[in-house]
């Protein structure tokens, strides 16, 4: 493997993407140390401090991982690119239901640009409305505790943070995309991914202190033996990621042969791949969203009701884990069904000559996908449940804070797999072009699409 990554700068072009992507991504880098104007940072850093400490379970922490610690500082990154990741989704679920843009996502690249551009406008419109709630939330003492995050409060200072901020995203989602026309990988993953390795070096840190403190407060010190279990128990989280986001199930498709003049069409065998794990990273940002909401909210807003509700799922709580497991299996289901449908399957291989062996075509192939694609879901559904409370899991056995537990799971652990998957998976495609090795001596990568 070693030999692959120093063929990959014998490729000229493949040397120039690379170094491209690693400036972009050093640029995003140097935006996340960059603060915005009017901002105490000492105070901001001291209640992002709490937070990690403490639970790690706020939807500023979900943020701020995206955002790859840029919100902890306040920069002109903060926002991250959550807000082009929001609109992507909205505008995918909303092609499902609204026929004007089904049949536009079907025109090939003009849709494709046109749905782009869409993304765009939806991008720029939850900038502006989440820069101006979080200036509202920076002006407010109550949210930290009394203290003064902002040196002059004001519509001044909100303008401008509206300004910076929404500016940040935009520049980030221009980044992304110079990434994917010139550089190699998903450029908008590409950023999510540095931003949570930003956090690697912490969680080091935080490991080291814990195996050389000497009183080891509220027993969270760690013996040598418990990192080596925990190691091993890493390395087999990210074995089973890697195989769940790479596991798929193989239906097997024949297509009729046609004679038409003096050519013969068809003939062949191929299959269609049902990805067990469909819906990935978007189940668990959707139900940490949803559940975390009520906790945000009740530490802006004194109403009562609000603030029993977010006490009764609280990180730690039984409601908050069946909770939580039961949105994370509704939202792989729905995202399922929003992707892939069996009927416009069924017919196409119906219009095509193409059959499943034993399966009649048309409305009996349709159902026998739907059949497999809902067990598939159920067992990819299992996976991502018992991968997101796994943080949950390595705080309370090893007493380890949250920043060294999401390493172990949930959202950071899936996308960092399936970005890398991906990204090897396109170098790899060059190097085979040129005649080079890939990766691996038998068979090749596969991305997660």
């Amino acid at each position: 493997m070693i030999a692959s990554f120093a063929n990959c700068f014998k490729i000229p072009e493949l040397k120039k993407k690379i170094l491209f992507t690693l400036g972009m991504i050093a640029v995003f880098r140097l935006g996340c140390y960059i603060p915005t104007p009017g901002i105490n940072g000492a105070v901001l850093a001291e209640f992002f401090s709490r937070l990690n400490s403490a639970q790690g379970g706020n939807i500023f922490g979900i943020m701020n991982m995206f955002s790859g610690g840029a919100l902890q500082k306040m920069t002109v990154f903060a926002l991250g690119i959550m807000p082009y990741i929001s609109s992507s989704i909205i505008l995918q679920l909303l092609t499902a239901v609204i026929p004007a843009l089904e049949k536009l996502s079907k025109e090939g690249q003009a849709g494709y640009r046109k749905i782009n551009q869409y993304t765009r406008y939806g991008t720029l419109g939850l900038a502006l409305v989440q820069s101006f709630f979080i200036a509202l939330w920076l002006e407010s003492p109550q949210a930290f505790q009394g203290m003064q995050v902002v040196n002059n409060p004001g519509w001044g200072f909100r303008l401008i943070t509206i300004l910076t901020l929404s500016s940040g995203t935009l520049l980030l989602m221009w980044l992304g995309e110079q990434i994917q026309e010139k550089g190699i990988g998903n450029g908008i993953s590409l950023i999510i991914t540095a931003g949570i390795i930003d956090a690697f070096p912490t969680a080091l840190r935080t490991l080291g202190k814990l195996l050389t403190a000497s009183g080891g407060a509220g027993g969270a010190q760690i013996q040598p033996l418990t990192l080596v279990i925990m190691c091993v128990f890493l390395v087999s989280v990210i074995f089973l990621v890697t195989l769940i986001t790479q596991a798929q199930r193989r239906i097997p498709v024949q297509y009729a042969r046609r004679v038409v003049g003096r050519k013969v069409y068809g003939g062949q065998n191929t299959y269609i791949p049902l990805k067990v794990d469909t819906a990935g990273v978007i189940a668990i940002i959707f139900a940490q969203s949803i559940i975390l909401f009520p906790a945000t909210i009740a530490s802006f807003v004194p109403f009562h009701p609000l603030q029993s509700a977010a006490a009764f799922i609280q990180r730690g709580h039984w409601a908050y884990y069946v909770i939580y497991g039961t949105l994370i299996f509704f939202f792989c289901y729905f995202y399922t069904a929003i992707v892939f449908n069996p009927v416009d399957v069924a017919e196409n291989m119906k219009k095509h000559g193409g059959f499943i062996p034993g399966v009649r075509p048309g409305s009996n192939t349709a159902e026998y996908l739907d059949f497999v694609m809902t067990r598939l879901t159920l067992a990819g559904a299992s996976f991502i449940c018992a991968i997101a409370v796994m943080p949950d899991a390595i705080m309370a056995s090893f007493r380890v804070p949250y920043v060294v537990a999401s390493f172990f799971g949930g959202t950071g652990v899936l996308i960092l797999v399936g970005v890398m998957l991906d990204t090897m998976k396109q170098i790899e495609s060059h190097l085979l072009m040129r005649h080079y090795d890939g990766f691996m001596k038998t068979g090749h990568l596969r991305g997660r699409r």
